[in-house]
């Protein structure tokens, strides 16, 4: 089984999810925790079998599928994509586990199950049209989710979250075909593959010159998967679908989205744009950052604003996105490893915030703070794990988000101190306005009557919020298990960027980990 698990973990939930049509609806519910949790323990079977010292790919599986174009079905994992692999699987149950949703359940959790397929099939992917189409099928699932159980504005909010990511997508795909097209030109052979790709040198013009531009297809290529991926992700400025798609959808599609799909763009810079692209990367190190620094500072300013709970928490979302981004751009190990474990870290705490949201309205049916107040005297539970999920937000140390956005600051403080120091500063806002929100929602006496009887949480509820608080907590205290595989890729792909960088910039602002363990002489410190 574990020579196939990869293709077991992506078929699995689809198979399961076809035959749910045939399961009643009263049984449809303990179907699909029962297919979820298989699935979560196939993926902790994979974890288990895993390598940690292999920095490589490891469990890969190849089939033909278009040989003549070099597409194949090639799937692997290293311990960048491994650990998004179990988010995926464990959310999805927790998702299902803790449903409140009674409207046509079934058709919910075959959605949520088509869904996990896809999400699986991307972080698995070797292939780039294999990559592709699982990228463009979690659209639709997503697509209906918000569609069918969102809220009064669901059409508009499903349609633009739609038309913008598949629009990111066509531009991401013609650069995918191009670049098929340069490996075609450079070995004359066809190939899809991810990991061939890494082999070729993509020309970049190390000096300004009337022509830089046109035959500069790094920094083309670059963009092309740059605004796919920034889509998706989303950057300021496409991150407007967002707060209408998080604003509209129920509760369990704000989890998805926010726990696992916003994290494909921030994996894909990782696979992609990094490794194939390390001069562009360099190239556009500064601008980049600079998108990252306003969308911290922006929208924690948006958020500030906000008198919808839930409104805050998904701007909120953009924000710590903008650190992901911060560390990914560090083009060194600490900010690539901090920037993959804050990918974790902002799935598990969003995620369990998304999901006290949806708690609170269930009982009232607003998501209005100014409805709110002294919840804590009234619900003692829910307030406890919602403080603790808050200070995980704004990174309190032994906290989850701490880590990653450390390491994140830490590996971007060696290309620029001041960027950084600003990024820094303007998390404190993060701070600011999560704090400002718990003081209305929960704190001073209960002014409004319809608060006073409120029901603490229940156990379908703790069930899906103890597990996310424990590996808050766990993974704040002691991330060894998962950062010691995470770095170890991370070191591999900075090793590659290193070895295929063309220009003499991109050669000084990429440490070459050969034979130095990381370290850096004093003369270089200077």
């Amino acid at each position: 089984m574990i020579d196939h698990i990869l293709t077991l973990l992506i078929f699995f939930p689809a198979l399961a999810a076809m035959l749910g049509f045939v399961v009643t609806k009263d049984s449809m519910r303990a179907y699909g925790i029962a297919v979820a949790f298989i699935e979560f323990a196939l993926s902790l079977c994979l974890w288990y079998a895993y390598d940690p010292m292999v920095s490589g790919m490891q469990f890969m599986e190849s089939m033909p599928l278009i040989p003549q174009f070099g597409v194949n079905y090639l799937l692997g994992v290293d311990g960048i994509s491994l650990f998004i692999i179990i988010l995926s699987t464990f959310f999805t149950l927790i998702g299902i586990a803790s449903l409140t949703e009674t409207r046509r359940i079934k058709d919910l959790i075959i959605t949520l199950l088509f869904l996990e397929m896809t999400m699986v099939g991307v972080f698995a992917a070797l292939d780039a049209i294999v990559f592709y189409v699982f990228w463009e099928l979690s659209l639709v699932p997503m697509l209906y989710i918000i569609g069918a159980w969102g809220g009064p504005l669901r059409i508009y909010a499903s349609i633009k979250f739609f038309l913008y990511t598949f629009t990111g997508s066509l531009i991401m795909l013609v650069g995918m075909l191009f670049m098929a097209y340069l490996y075609f030109q450079a070995t004359g052979m066809w190939s899809f593959s991810i990991l061939e790709w890494y082999r070729v040198m993509v020309p970049y013009a190390n000096e300004f010159n009337e022509v830089w531009w046109m035959g500069n297809y790094q920094i083309w290529l670059f963009l092309a998967f740059f605004i796919g991926f920034a889509i998706k992700v989303p950057m300021f400025p496409f991150h407007t679908w967002l707060p209408y798609a998080h604003g509209q959808a129920p509760t369990i599609g704000s989890v998805i989205l926010a726990a696992i799909l916003l994290k494909m763009g921030t994996y894909a810079f990782v696979r992609f744009s990094l490794p194939l692209f390390p001069d562009a990367s360099v190239l556009f190190m500064f601008p980049i950052a600079i998108i990252a620094i306003i969308m911290i500072i922006y929208t924690a300013m948006v958020a500030y604003a906000q008198e919808d709970i839930k409104q805050v928490v998904a701007y909120s979302s953009v924000s710590h996105m903008g650190v992901i981004i911060l560390g990914t751009f560090a083009l060194n190990v600490e900010g690539v490893s901090g920037s993959v474990f804050l990918m974790l870290a902002h799935g598990v705490v969003s995620g369990a915030l998304f999901l006290l949201v949806g708690v609170i309205y269930d009982r009232r049916h607003t998501k209005l703070m100014s409805e709110f107040g002294g919840l804590a005297s009234v619900m003692p539970r829910y307030a406890t794990i919602f403080g603790i999920m808050m200070m995980a937000s704004v990174g309190l140390p032994l906290t989850i988000n701490f880590v990653g956005e450390f390491l994140s600051l830490l590996g971007f403080y060696q290309q620029s101190h001041a960027l950084t120091l600003t990024a820094g500063v303007a998390i404190i806002v993060g701070a600011i306005y999560m704090l400002t929100a718990y003081k209305k929602a929960f704190f001073g006496p209960v002014t409004n009557e319809a608060n006073k009887n409120l029901k603490d949480l229940n156990k379908t509820e703790l069930v899906g919020l103890i597990p996310l608080t424990i590996v808050a907590i766990w993974l704040g205290v002691y991330p060894k298990p998962v950062l010691e595989p995470i770095n170890n890729s991370v070191e591999g792909v900075i090793q590659l960027m290193h070895d295929k960088a063309q220009s003499p910039e991109a050669k000084a602002r990429i440490p070459d980990l050969s034979g130095n363990e990381g370290t850096i002489s004093m003369q270089e410190a200077h």
